[in-house]
C-alpha cells in the first residue's frame, strides 16, 4: 500500500469507485461484526458499543495524529465506525427502548447538528477541505453519527414497513443509484451528493449483513456472523491492496 504524503493532499480517501466498493464492504462488516461481539458472543449492546467505542478513539486518535495518508489505518477507522455504529444503535434503539423509529429520528437531528456546526465553524463540509486536525475531526465525528444513524435507518425499513432485508436492501440500492444519477447528469451540490450516498450505503450495508447471517425464520440466510465477517475483511483487505489508493485533492480555495 502506497503511502502519499500530504503537503497538497489530504489525509481521506479520495472518492472513487474503488472508495464506494470498500465503503459498502466495510458497512456490511459493521454490522456482521458488531452483531457476532453483541450478539454471537453475547457480550451485549452496551459493552460491545464500549469496546468498539474505545477501539474508534485510538485508531483515529492515530489517524488525525499521522502525517500522511495511509489506507490500511483510514479504512480501519471507517470499519470502527461502522462497528461501534450497528451496536451502539442497538444499544439506543432495543436495549432503551427508543425504538428505530426515534433512534432514526434523534440520529438525523444530531447529523445535522454536526455539520451545521462544522459548517458553522469552518466554512465548508466539502471533503476537499480537509485539511487540519480540527477539521478532520469533524470529518471523523460526521461519519460516526452517519454510520449510527444508518443502522437505525436500516433496521426500520426492514422491520417496522415489513420490507425485509432484501427489500431494504433493494430500496437503499435504487436511492443510491438515484444519487449517482443525479452526481453524473444534474449540477446538483457534489458535497450534497457526497454526503447523502456517504450515509446511505450504511443502512445498504446493514440490510446486506442482516441478509446474510439472520436466521431463515426472519428472513435472512443465516450464515455464521464470524465467518461472514472473516469473509469481509479478506475483501476490503484485498481491495485496499489492489485498488489504487491515494488521498483527496485538496481545493486550491
Amino acid at each position: 500500500m502506497t503511502v502519499v504524503g500530504s503537503t497538497s493532499l489530504s489525509k481521506v480517501a479520495e472518492v472513487t469507485l474503488g472508495f464506494w466498493v470498500i465503503k459498502i464492504a466495510a458497512t456490511t462488516l459493521g454490522e456482521t461484526g458488531g452483531d457476532a461481539v453483541s450478539m454471537s458472543a453475547n457480550f451485549g449492546y452496551a459493552i460491545s458499543s464500549a469496546i468498539f467505542f474505545a477501539f474508534f478513539l485510538v485508531v483515529v486518535a492515530a489517524q488525525i495524529r499521522a502525517k500522511a495518508f495511509h489506507p490500511g489505518l483510514y479504512w480501519i477507522v471507517i470499519v470502527a465506525t461502522t462497528t461501534a455504529g450497528t451496536t451502539m444503535a442497538d444499544f439506543s434503539d432495543r436495549s432503551l427502548g427508543i425504538g428505530y423509529i426515534g433512534g432514526s429520528l434523534s440520529l438525523f437531528a444530531l447529523l445535522l447538528m454536526v455539520l451545521g456546526l462544522w459548517r458553522f465553524s469552518l466554512g465548508s463540509i466539502s471533503v476537499d477541505h480537509i485539511n487540519s486536525p480540527k477539521v478532520e475531526s469533524f470529518y471523523w465525528v460526521t461519519i460516526l453519527v452517519s454510520n449510527t444513524l444508518g443502522t437505525a435507518l436500516g433496521d426500520f425499513l426492514a422491520d417496522d414497513t415489513g420490507l425485509g432485508f432484501e427489500g431494504g436492501a433493494l430500496v437503499f440500492s435504487g436511492v443510491l443509484v438515484a444519487i449517482a444519477a443525479g452526481y453524473y447528469f444534474t449540477n446538483l451540490s457534489r458535497t450534497l451528493l457526497f454526503w447523502a450516498a456517504f450515509i446511505l450505503t450504511r443502512p445498504l450495508g446493514a440490510t446486506v449483513g442482516d441478509l446474510l447471517t439472520k436466521p431463515h425464520a426472519a428472513g435472512g440466510a443465516d450464515l455464521s456472523r464470524v465467518g461472514s465477517s472473516a469473509v469481509l475483511v479478506t475483501f476490503i483487505v484485498a481491495c485496499v491492496i489492489l485498488i489504487p489508493q491515494r488521498a483527496t485533492p485538496q481545493a486550491t480555495s
